[in-house]
């Protein structure tokens, strides 16, 4: 079987490799394929790659080219997580809000805007490839954030697609520890949006241990998510990091334009792991990679294309169509909650109502996506603009229109109609 992965020049590559490597014992993957337009990070990323593969005596082959077609002719999965423009874009989304007393972050807000804008087009096409070269009844698993907006639109255009992303494997690796606990053992009910989620149960052996979490751990709880004790006591729940961008977005603005951004910070990275990934005596990750983020990410995507492959139902935090789960929400709206995943798809698990401190929040942010999408796949300005009014770090007109000029003046390059 053959696991093809869209971007596997990333320098996060070996994360997912190192996984499939050491975990995929289930799964008989006989060729990873890496895919990615920079030849020149390939031929530091792919030796590497091979050579991870080999330290866990992993029999499968290690391959990796340039030519989108030919590396997802045969693929089983389709593991989607390219950065359209790199770092620089990326950089680019997480200051140019910060002009207009908004958010810079590159999932969220006008920046989140601006990479679905450049990304979802491209993704498209990669997608309509793969139903044309892959083998029949291929499974897109998409990381490439935005996560939700980008899987929505893969469903919308009909393809074979569910989107992943780590945060809730996180939570539960964090939750096992305070609960002294094997991980495996822990099933969350995580609900929400993708970026934008809270944990509101963590059941083991049937029985929720949330309850003791925030009251003996309350602190430990807060301060990976950078939010007040006292918020999480209120909420009976714990946010994700990303809730900060809408629970203290003013104080994260005044953080941001004081500070480099996350973007120069990984790209400083990037620069270090390829040099470290040339030696070739290096056969295991370095520490460096975990600061790179996205941890546990390849437990959690090796997890999901087991389930999808193998069909053994276990319980997985993907994106996937509304369908009723959230009554407040429209049926084709994408949201990410617990869900089980056997050959057919995930099906998202019943879980009780969702109260209305998170429900306004969820639905707001929701109407933006599908606005999101509307632009990305159609274009124009006043999709754009549309977008950005509706989003709830935005929604003032005065903001709306100042961030649409900016966010096309920094994206002309990527975006042909904006032009």
């Amino acid at each position: 079987m053959k696991i093809a992965v869209v971007g596997g020049g990333s320098t996060y590559t070996p994360e997912l490799v190192d996984g499939f490597a050491r975990l995929a014992g289930s799964l008989d993957v006989t060729e990873l394929c890496l895919i990615d337009p920079a030849g020149s990070r390939l031929d530091v990323v792919g030796p590497y790659a091979r050579r991870l593969m080999a330290h866990h005596g992993h029999p499968g082959t290690l391959t990796w080219t340039t030519d989108l077609d030919a590396g997802l002719t045969d693929a089983a999965v389709v593991v989607v997580q390219l950065r359209v423009g790199g770092q620089t874009a990326r950089i680019s989304d997480e200051t140019f809000p910060l002009a207009c007393g908004c958010v810079g972050q590159e999932t969220t807000g006008a920046g989140g805007l601006a990479k679905a804008l450049r990304t979802v087009p491209v993704v498209l096409d990669v997608a309509e490839r793969a139903a044309r070269l892959a083998a029949p009844g291929a499974w897109i698993v998409d990381f490439t954030n935005p996560v939700g907006i980008v899987t929505r639109a893969l469903l919308d255009a009909g393809h074979k697609a569910v989107g992943l992303c780590n945060v809730a494997i996180g939570f539960q690796r964090r939750f096992a520890a305070l609960l002294g606990v094997e991980p495996g053992a822990v099933t969350l009910d995580h609900v929400g949006l993708n970026h934008l989620t809270w944990e509101r149960a963590a059941y083991v052996d049937g029985v929720d241990r949330l309850p003791e979490l925030l009251a003996e751990h309350l602190d430990e709880l807060a301060g990976p998510v950078q939010l007040p004790p006292s918020l999480l006591r209120l909420l009976g729940n714990v946010p994700s990091y990303y809730l900060r961008y809408f629970y203290a977005h003013d104080e994260v603005v005044r953080e941001e334009r004081d500070a480099p951004t996350r973007g120069q910070k990984v790209a400083e990275m990037e620069t270090e792991l390829l040099r470290m990934y040339a030696d070739p005596a290096l056969t295991t990750k370095p520490d460096l990679l975990a600061k790179r983020g996205g941890a546990f990410y390849s437990e959690a995507a090796v997890g999901l294309i087991t389930s999808l492959l193998t069909g053994d139902g276990a319980v997985h935090a993907v994106n996937l169509r509304n369908g009723g789960h959230l009554p407040f929400l429209p049926d084709d709206a994408v949201i990410e909650v617990s869900a089980r995943v056997d050959r057919d798809g995930p099906v998202a698990v019943k879980a009780p109502p969702v109260g209305p401190e998170l429900s306004g929040l969820i639905a707001g942010v929701a109407a933006y996506e599908e606005l999101a999408v509307r632009a990305a796949v159609h274009g124009g300005r006043d999709r754009v603009y549309a977008a950005l009014l509706a989003h709830p770090l935005v929604g003032q007109h005065e903001y709306a229109e100042a961030l649409t000029q900016r966010l096309l003046a920094a994206n002309a390059e990527h975006l042909a109609w904006a032009r």
